[in-house]
């Protein structure tokens, strides 16, 4: 049968109509990489280079073949087939060359020949069309533009380029040679640390990730958040908060947590009174905290724990606070909002019941469990995702086995050689399944690792990262309110292109050494701060991507949604200030000092989201809501009398209206 003639099938994973032929070349390419992976991370570990060369090879073959290179609504045709073709023969090129002739390319040590330079050219291309295709012409823009950079300067290719760079961003220039080397036959370009991270620890996650989704884990952790708030006071927002924090941190995307979560929630806050935009913007805010929540933290605690030389366990660790504050900070909003507007929690019919709830699903949390001890006994985090995705599997057939042999009998349903032979049909379909939508769920996330590599590659080769800091000097004066804030700018501007990680390598890269070598911040919280502000392009209008999905599930404006998430996302900014000026509750410290920290950096937070909302036990009137202002402002100034005064101010504030709440109860009551 021809393309022309077949059948269209959407692809959930890859937003791609494409023929059938194609979707089991597609199942066949993920099928293989997630195996290659989990061979990789539990059974035979490789080396770098082989690791990284194989892996990136399988994502481009399934990126090509998920994206049609004239757009996903478009059939290839005659001339897409062709290119995809040679991009396809690309991408075997690009692993393969490295896998077959690595040995005789390490003697080389640099002296390339001219068959070296050509595949290096390929690969260097190939990489930057799989990630046009896979992640957007943002990230591939910003590529291309760092090798242009590299070719300009005096030696370089392009050496009439270099006399337009301003002063600060002159360099000598490098010429092909040199360029292709460094991308793809050196440790610091394509084949570089964020395509590692990506390429092992990324990956056996998101593989994880994917096997609780496709056995019902995610309908499981959504339930189980409504038994436990839906009879509260705005209790379907309050279970999108929870739910959102745990599904969050598994998808790696704020955009597929909104879309997931954000089907059962978004219409379930609209029916209880919260308006449409106000809906859209909890569940965005909400599903962006979950790419700051450990364990997993999306990509970024990968990425951090190897780009600062941090053991995994202890950025974990590290993180759960701020993340807990930024939680608290959005459900208070929430319930803030429904207090305001008299709402009222869900009747008891209308909610699951958490004994049935995890009599249903209890299985799915043992291999959480064996998560969370593995980490905590240091094993890899790459042998631990391993044996996670080992025991996901394993945990479902057994739990599925037992209701088939035992309790399906006891119903009427006998057990035959037909019916097991289909079960076990219907097992495998399921097992397939799961490995194919880990690999779709990681070809975005391991494309914008690669076109990073690219980047930190001509950063490393230029030195301008050290250009950049002395930018960063020169623009902000050598105040550090006023750096965070360039760089909160640049994750916007940044985040308007490009995914959260590659966001976030990209300005690590750039400005994480100012951060740490001109104006003194730690390196762990530097890498957090960055990671924080990368998350903003989701919930900051005019971009606000996550915003915007909530706004199509909700029916809402998508700048009305982009606003109210990035109100409720009001934590995304200030708690990373509180982590550079007040660092203990980070790098640690006497207790009692980590304790007051956590407890006033939990209160303004707090307070501002009710002086923001101007309502928290009743009305606030405007003078208490400018001093809870002022007062946050002196909690954030690391000078112990500064902040116990904005501790008191706010303390008199809350209890001033807690006091007048009650005042209006009795008069009511009186009344």
């Amino acid at each position: 049968m021809s393309e022309s003639t077949q059948p269209p099938v959407t692809m959930p994973g890859g937003n791609a109509i494409q023929p059938g032929v194609v979707l089991r070349l597609i199942t066949i390419v993920a099928v293989g990489l997630s195996l290659f992976q989990l061979y990789s991370a539990g059974i035979q570990p490789l080396g770098l280079f082989y690791q990284r060369s194989i892996h990136l090879a399988l994502v481009m073959m399934l990126a090509i073949l998920m994206f049609p290179v004239f757009g996903p609504n478009r059939k290839r045709g005659l001339l897409g087939w062709m290119i995809d073709l040679v991009f396809f023969a690309g991408a075997m090129i690009t692993g393969g060359y490295l896998v077959f002739f690595l040995d005789e390319i390490i003697n080389r040590a640099g002296f390339w020949n001219s068959t070296d330079i050509l595949v290096s050219c390929i690969a260097t291309v190939t990489v930057l069309e799989a990630s046009r295709r896979a992640v957007g012409f943002g990230m591939t823009i910003i590529g291309v533009l760092a090798i242009v950079y590299a070719f300009a300067g005096p030696r370089g290719e392009l050496p009439w380029l270099g006399q337009w760079l301003p002063g600060i961003m002159e360099h000598r220039g490098y010429g092909l040679e040199r360029v292709a080397g460094q991308l793809y036959l050196g440790q610091e370009g394509i084949f570089g640390l964020p395509l590692g991270v990506a390429a092992t620890y990324i990956f056996i996650f998101v593989l994880f990730g994917a096997f609780l989704e496709s056995t019902g884990a995610g309908k499981f952790f959504i339930d189980m958040a409504y038994a436990a708030t839906g009879r509260q006071r705005g209790g379907p927002a309050k279970a999108a908060v929870l739910a959102s924090a745990g599904m969050g941190s598994i998808s790696g995307s704020a955009i597929a947590n909104v879309v997931t979560t954000g089907a059962f929630t978004i219409p379930l806050m609209k029916r209880l009174g919260y308006k449409s935009h106000q809906a859209g913007g909890i569940e965005a805010a909400a599903s962006t905290g979950g790419q700051i929540m450990p364990p997993l933290m999306g990509a970024g605690a990968f990425l951090i724990a190897e780009y600062t030389n941090t053991p995994y366990l202890d950025v974990v660790k590290v993180s759960i606070l701020p993340a807990i504050m930024y939680f608290a900070t959005v459900y208070l909003f929430v319930h803030i909002i429904a207090l305001k507007q008299g709402m009222q929690g869900m009747t008891k019919s209308e909610l699951p019941q958490m004994r049935q709830v995890m009599r249903d699903g209890w299985h799915f949390l043992l291999p959480l469990a064996v998560l969370v001890w593995l980490l905590a006994m240091n094993l890899s985090p790459m042998r631990v995702g391993f044996i996670a995705v080992v025991t996901m599997v394993a945990v479902a057939v057994l739990r599925y086995a037992i209701w088939f042999l035992f309790i399906a009998p006891s119903q009427g349903q006998s057990v035959t050689f037909d019916s097991i032979k289909q079960v076990a049909g219907a097992g495998l379909a399921k097992l397939i399944e799961g490995l194919e939508l880990g690999a779709r769920n990681a070809v975005a996330v391991s494309m914008a690792c690669a076109v990073a590599g690219i980047i930190v590659g001509v950063v490393g080769l230029t030195g301008l990262g050290l250009k950049f800091s002395s930018m960063m000097m020169a623009f902000s004066g050598g105040n550090l309110v006023l750096a965070l804030v360039m760089v909160l700018l640049a994750s916007l501007i940044l985040g308007m292109g490009l995914p959260v990680t590659a966001s976030y390598i990209v300005l690590i890269v750039l400005v994480g050494p100012a951060l740490t070598a001109e104006f003194g911040v730690p390196l762990l919280i530097a890498h957090l701060v960055v990671f924080w502000y990368s998350q903003d392009s989701n919930v900051t209008p005019p971009i606000a991507l996550a915003g915007f999905a909530g706004a199509a599930i909700a029916g809402s404006k998508p700048m009305e949604t982009g606003f109210q998430a990035w109100k409720f996302a009001k934590g995304l900014y200030l708690i990373p200030l509180f982590m550079v000026f007040n660092p203990e509750i980070i790098v640690g410290g006497p207790l009692p000092v980590v304790l007051w920290n956590g407890v006033i950096a939990i209160l303004a937070l707090c307070a501002f989201a009710a002086a923001l909302e101007g309502y928290l036990f009743t009305r606030m009137a405007w003078l208490p809501r400018l001093a809870i202002t002022a007062a946050i402002v002196t909690v954030f100034y690391p000078n112990v009398i500064a902040e116990v005064a904005g501790v008191a101010v706010m303390l008199l504030a809350i209890g001033g209206n807690w006091l007048a709440s009650r005042r209006e109860g009795y008069s009511t009551s009186a009344g």
